[in-house]
């Protein structure tokens, strides 16, 4: 099956089960000009901090739904942030008018969806390493 994303940013965290390793990893469509992000960019494009997405221009965030346990480690080992630090930070944005929260998706699935809808998309999801063969950027 054809890939239908682009790894723009590989992040590994230990999985939950034992010392099992799983990674998430940031991702776009495969028609998005993006061609790779660092952590700092991650991190300021998911904390509101900047509104471009590298070569590629405005993006259309997309986030795990707000419970999820891959949001926590995302935000975590991406921005050294907790769910509630996050969701001030959005509020604040929200508040003073500088920016609309990522549009949250119920699942992985849903993620995947509206990423490969959109060339504009980012979100992130969990995957297993030896499943894509694109550019990964080292953290």
């Amino acid at each position: 099956m054809k890939t239908i994303f682009k790894l723009l940013l590989s992040l590994s965290f230990l999985g939950i089960i034992g010392a099992a390793q799983a990674q998430i990893a940031v991702v776009v469509s495969a028609k998005s000009p993006a061609t790779a992000l660092n952590k700092e960019q991650a991190a300021a494009l998911f904390l509101g901090k900047s509104t471009q997405l590298p070569g590629a221009g405005s993006p259309i965030l997309v986030d795990q739904g707000e419970a999820s346990d891959l949001r926590k480690n995302f935000y975590s080992k991406v921005a050294d942030k907790t769910p509630s630090q996050v969701k001030a930070i959005w509020a604040r944005l929200v508040f003073s008018g500088k920016a609309a929260p990522p549009k949250e998706a119920p699942s992985t699935a849903e993620v995947k969806k509206l990423i490969a809808a959109s060339p504009d998309a980012v979100g992130y999801i969990e995957i297993e390493p030896s499943r894509y063969h694109t550019q990964i950027s080292a953290l």
